[in-house]
């Protein structure tokens, strides 16, 4: 009787899942993602999710991408807002989370969860603003397990897009941009980078093609952010070993102690390189940890490499953190969505282009 109730409320509930409305944001940490799923099956799933979701990152301290935490299917009313939630159980087991995502789903959508391996489905704002959901299932755990670890990189590139979109929203406020010194930057330079008002222009140096942008200089809490160029390149430039080299150039000329006895370099350990799509081109994804040369301080560092084919320009955009009493992996994280705003003058919409040179003050 309990069962049959409990089946009636799914499905009196999966009536208004198209209803319920998605006006409000969703809620919670960033970098958490609630599992929906039966305790025995969530044990034999967890290592599968854990290895695709709480890598570790060094920064240098190990901190996790993501963090899981597992909750009932009878929990999801009061979880429906949050930002991150994967729903997983294998078709039929009899759990009740089988038994909600065969309420949720037509016969089509779990013919395709039973039969296809790379088949799961994403759903976008489905009960919040800003939301992602996805609902992973298979004909069995052995085959959920498959599944999962198959899909290891779209699984976590969908979540890490999605979380990226809403840290940008949360840190573009055309009311703090400093368009001014955007307009210089596409006036002089042929590019732009979103620039937040407690950023500032540390260095502005046309002859070694080179700025650099800081927040909140001499602080426990620092970012920095450069932008360099090389004309009249090939794309042969676009090597791992081109990275350290090009970088370790550049932070030993101007990431140098105030009494410059010592600079900045890349450090030996945990340097990642991978290639990437950067808003449609192909480039060099790194994330390293940069050091004194003498030791004593360091911090992460997250950096794009890439070639503009049009301009014959090798570009290379980094972003730093220095925080040693804070948790620096949402502060990474914001550095690699700030870069990411990075667009070409051919990249931008006319009105862009207008906008930003309209206002420049000098």
């Amino acid at each position: 009787m309990k069962n049959l109730l409990y089946i009636l409320i799914i499905l009196i509930s999966a009536i208004f899942i198209s209803c319920d409305s998605t006006n409000k944001p969703a809620k919670g940490f960033e970098d958490e993602i609630i599992v929906v799923a039966d305790s025995v099956e969530y044990e034999a799933i967890a290592g599968s999710l854990q290895s695709v979701f709480e890598k570790e990152i060094f920064t240098p301290q190990p901190e996790k991408l993501f963090t899981l935490k597992r909750i009932n299917a009878s929990q999801i009313d009061n979880n429906k807002r949050t930002k991150n939630m994967i729903i997983a159980a294998p078709l039929n087991s009899g759990s009740r989370t089988s038994t909600y995502i065969q309420a949720i789903v037509d016969s089509a959508v779990e013919s395709r969860l039973a039969s296809d391996s790379v088949f799961i489905v994403y759903k976008n704002d489905l009960w919040a603003k800003n939301q992602m959901v996805a609902l992973i299932s298979a004909q069995s755990i052995e085959e959920l397990n498959k599944k999962i670890l198959s899909n290891s990189e779209n699984l976590l590139y969908t979540f890490q897009k999605k979380s990226d979109e809403r840290l940008f929203s949360n840190l573009y406020n055309p009311t703090y941009e400093k368009k001014d010194i955007e307009g210089k930057f596409l006036r002089d330079y042929g590019w732009v980078i979103y620039v937040q008002a407690d950023f500032v222009v540390a260095l502005d140096k046309p002859e070694d093609k080179f700025i650099w942008l800081r927040r909140s200089p001499g602080s426990e809490m620092e970012r920095w952010i450069f932008i360099h160029w090389i004309d009249n390149a090939t794309p042969d430039y676009l090597t791992q070993d081109s990275i350290k080299v090009i970088r370790d150039r550049l932070t030993k000329k101007f990431y140098q102690t105030s009494d410059d006895a010592s600079y900045v370099v890349v450090a030996a350990d945990n340097f990642v390189v991978k290639e990437v799509n950067f808003n449609g081109r192909y480039a060099l994804f790194t994330q390293g940890l940069w050091e004194l040369n003498i030791k004593g301080m360091g911090g992460p560092f997250v950096n794009y490499f890439f070639y503009d084919e049009e301009l014959r320009r090798i570009y290379m955009i980094d972003g730093s953190v220095y925080a040693p009493k804070y948790y620096k992996r949402n502060l990474i994280q914001q550095m690699d969505v700030t870069l990411q705003s990075f667009r070409t003058k051919t990249e931008l919409p006319e009105e862009r282009i207008e906008e930003l040179l309209e206002a420049i003050k000098d």
